[in-house]
């Protein structure tokens, strides 16, 4: 399926607590001036009139008419049968919602919810990272190419979501990769995204710095304090980047044992990668123990840095060499090297939601039809 080259519209939503942000995408591009309105989180008669008032702005907007809606909206959801349960966010939705059949009805056409995370992961790999490492590899004479990605979002939450063999894996709950909730590493009776999120980096800056009260600086501003480039206490701004490195390497080993693909970081925190990536790489390399206190490698693949050339050019060349059939004289080649890439959105977090909503609803209307 070539997103790029398909003519069909879907409209889409960004589905804030503060705002609803409607639009629609024409091969991989929004095609209108979004339209936004306020959510009305805690009123649900009026969120609901935001929602189809929204998309109805939209269809008036098309030069065609859309053939599905496609959006990401929070969970927890039943979101193969479009049902919303209750949101952290949204107070207005309790008790169950079925969101997505009323859009189906009003609008008389398929109507898919997914989860944010999900979505992300699928445009990564429609026309993200995915298709372009797989560019790098061919470009690099490598036969090796990557058909699976695993990814997470670093931002107010810790996001994940799996493609498989190309297609969005959701899980017979559609409750898959649910990382969030992984044993956080360095605090192990807590869960992984309670070090794996902005109000971690805030926190553990605060902690190191000695400040007991106050707004916290934000995660940009601590950056720059590591970064040298603002006051404060810079040890801890990069302690605390550490530390999130150290919780979400652990949080990714465990995951990308069990599905084995690429890995691909998206999210607010994205624009500190340079601090805490490396230290991810560093903790996936690493080592554990057996009952003896005999050491072996964390994983059985070898992680490495995209976003660093000499390590995206060791990824690229791999292992490769040809080998003799045995009884022949003929040669084939092989790379022995198992390896994942670590590499930060292509596409950006929000672009990469709308594609990945986007293609879901091509590939779901083409697999019924």
């Amino acid at each position: 399926m070539d997103t790029n080259q398909d003519k069909r519209i879907v409209m889409t939503l960004d589905a804030g607590g503060t705002n609803f942000v409607f639009s629609a995408i024409r091969s991989n591009e929004e095609i209108i001036n979004p339209v936004t309105l306020p959510s009305h989180a805690d009123n649900l008669d009026a969120c609901l009139s935001t929602i189809l008032k929204g998309f109805s702005e939209v269809k008036n907007k098309l030069p065609s008419n859309p053939i599905a809606i496609s959006f990401a909206f929070p969970g927890p959801a039943d979101y193969p049968s479009g049902i919303i349960g209750d949101l952290p966010n949204l107070p207005a939705f309790r008790g169950g919602v079925a969101l997505g059949p009323m859009l189906e009805r009003h609008f008389d056409i398929p109507v898919y919810i997914n989860n944010d995370g999900d979505l992300f992961v699928y445009g990564e790999a429609i026309a993200g990272i995915l298709p372009w490492v797989n560019g790098l590899l061919a470009a690099g004479g490598s036969s090796k190419q990557y058909g699976n990605l695993f990814g997470v979002t670093l931002g107010t939450g810790f996001g994940a979501g799996i493609v498989r063999n190309n297609e969005l894996f959701t899980g017979d709950n559609a409750v898959a990769a649910e990382i969030w909730l992984m044993r956080n590493k360095k605090y192990p009776q807590t869960y992984a995204e309670e070090g794996a999120s902005i109000r971690a980096v805030q926190k553990s800056y605060m902690k190191d710095a000695g400040i007991k009260s106050g707004i916290p600086p934000s995660p940009k501003e601590i950056f720059e304090i590591a970064a040298g480039q603002a006051e404060g206490d810079r040890k801890a701004a990069i302690a605390a980047f550490l530390e999130l490195g150290e919780i979400v390497g652990d949080a990714l080993a465990n995951a990308i044992t069990l599905v084995d693909g690429l890995i691909v970081i998206g999210g607010g925190l994205t624009g500190a990668h340079s601090i805490f990536l490396p230290g991810i790489i560093d903790e996936m390399n690493g080592h554990i123990l057996s009952y003896k206190g005999e050491k072996m490698n964390r994983l059985v693949i070898k992680a490495f840095n995209l976003e660093d050339d000499t390590q995206r050019d060791l990824f690229i060349m791999g292992e490769q060499r040809e080998i003799l059939i045995p009884g022949t004289s003929e040669k084939v080649k092989y790379d022995p090297l198992k390896r994942t890439g670590i590499g930060i959105s292509r596409l950006g977090t929000s672009k990469a939601v709308a594609i990945g909503a986007y293609a879901f609803a091509l590939n779901s209307i083409d697999n019924i039809y």
